[in-house]
């Protein structure tokens, strides 16, 4: 990638990677949005013998190597690199790729700190509520500065629609009760903490679902009563999203907590659809030669996103760029101060991954689509507009007196 004077001395040195196979320049190479159009361009290597090895692994489809869909791509990448996006919501037609572009992301999820304890202490429990905030066996380990966390990568959660709800928020542990013993076991909600959250059809899930991913959601957390015993649970996920408009609409509820809202839609040249096919058929035929020749690429961007999520905390935004994109929302006369957050963290993000410590007005350009659509009720424009006409009419009552 471009060299970025103003990049922080902090900064991990980026590992360097061996290109010597990939038949591709990168070297000039100045921003993550360049890759992903580069490798995404790159015509599908027919040198290779297409053999038969099988289908019996599951092996996710390269990210990198699917056909056009920019803004589907760089949406989800952003989500990673800025969780305070709060998401990302793709909507489109059976068979755009929606479904296979997020569980491509398998490869390309950065490592965390996670807690290594039972009950989720962190560091920072300590720094902001003192030693009695962890429990005893963290306190001594802070106390001999033995490390609370661990190295793990973030991992990709799906809720399945046909889920329970005990499924989803956790319940009696059944194992434990053979053992005349009594324990609550984890639900979903409790698995995607600091992780990813994806619903496939979300618009198809059942409504007391909803209600609990919701709750969740907005709190960061969440609380399971089972008889005598009462557990809360850290739920602070990112929140992915797919569905099909004409087979129903999403509840306003859930549609507000996803931040990027990305339409979808079928590969319009005749050469990409040719070029999608191809590259479906390679990896049918051979999932692992597929990933391979991606394999480079998939690299490059994962140090991309590594670098960019370090990046992000001195990511700033000036005060007159900050107005222009007040200016657009108000222009269109967005209620939810949501529009705000999701605007500045997604241009913040972009920045970031292109290497750049202040936003532009080109990276609020860039992501306003996918931040601002969708956030217009006319429910609410109407409603707004008779109750000020029936507050006009009680006022002239009054002055009529």
């Amino acid at each position: 990638m471009s060299e970025n004077t103003n990049r922080p001395d902090h900064l991990p040195p980026e590992p360097p990677i061996d290109d010597s196979e990939s038949g591709e320049t990168y070297s000039s190479i100045r921003s993550l949005h360049e890759l992903i159009d580069l490798a995404s361009g790159r015509a599908q290597r027919e040198d290779v013998p297409q053999e038969d090895s099988g289908l019996t692994e599951i092996l996710p489809f390269p990210f990198l190597g699917l056909v056009g869909q920019m803004e589907m791509k760089i949406a989800l990448l952003l989500a990673l690199i800025n969780p305070a996006i709060n998401g990302v919501l793709l909507l489109g037609p059976r068979g755009t790729g929606k479904t296979t572009a997020v569980r491509s992301l398998l490869d390309l999820l950065p490592e965390i700190e996670r807690s290594a304890c039972f009950y989720g202490c962190m560091p920072e429990d300590v720094q902001t509520g003192g030693i009695d905030a962890v429990c005893p066996d963290c306190a001594r380990k802070y106390a001999e500065g033995l490390p609370l966390t661990i190295k793990d990568r973030v991992h990709l959660v799906e809720l399945p629609l046909n889920a329970k709800l005990e499924d989803v928020v956790g319940g009696l542990d059944d194992r434990a009760l053979f053992h005349e013993r009594v324990r609550l076991k984890r639900g979903i909600l409790a698995q995607a903490d600091r992780n990813i959250l994806f619903i496939d059809e979300v618009n198809l899930l059942g409504d007391e679902i909803i209600d609990a991913t919701l709750d969740a959601a907005s709190q960061g957390s969440y609380t399971v009563h089972r008889g005598p015993i009462t557990a809360t649970y850290n739920a602070r996920f990112t929140l992915i999203g797919s569905m099909n408009p004409e087979e129903g609409n999403l509840r306003p509820q859930i549609m507000d907590r996803f931040g990027l809202r990305v339409i979808v839609k079928g590969l319009q040249d005749a050469k990409d659809r040719l070029e999608a096919y191809q590259r479906v058929r390679s990896y049918l035929t051979n999932p692992h030669q597929m990933i391979a020749q991606y394999q480079y690429e998939t690299e490059l961007a994962c140090n991309e996103i590594i670098t960019a999520r370090y990046l992000l905390p001195e990511v700033k935004i000036p005060a007159e760029i900050a107005q222009s994109g007040i200016k657009i929302i108000q222009h269109l006369h967005i209620d939810s101060l949501r529009a705000e957050i999701t605007l500045f963290e997604a241009a913040r993000a972009y920045a970031a991954a292109n290497n750049r410590m202040q936003v532009e007005l080109g990276d609020i350009k860039m992501v306003a689509l996918m931040s601002l659509r969708l956030r217009r009720s006319s429910f609410m424009t109407h409603y707004f507009q008779d109750q000020t006409a029936e507050d006009n009419d009680i006022e002239a009552a009054f002055n009529n007196l």
